[in-house]
């Protein structure tokens, strides 16, 4: 198991597979239909978007929990 102190790039790193893996999907079978070869063209999708979506994620993740501490409202004695 990994320190605490790596929660934010496991986080990072298991929220950028996932959605890459999902989103990559979606847009292949939308764009090419379910077609013989789906699974290699998607596996290349896949990994084309997880190499930028890694970094991405990294980058924007403080700007996002920024705007949602800007969004969400305190209760009063918190």
């Amino acid at each position: 198991m990994l320190d605490k102190k790596y929660q934010s790039i496991v986080f990072t790193f298991f929220m950028s597979l996932l959605m890459s893996c999902i989103m990559s999907f979606v847009i292949s079978v939308f764009n090419i239909g379910f077609a013989s070869d789906l699974s290699a063209i998607w596996f290349k999708a896949w990994c084309f978007a997880f190499v930028v979506a890694f970094p991405a994620i990294t980058v924007i993740s403080p700007v996002v929990r920024k705007l949602v501490s800007l969004t969400i409202r305190n209760q009063p004695g918190q």
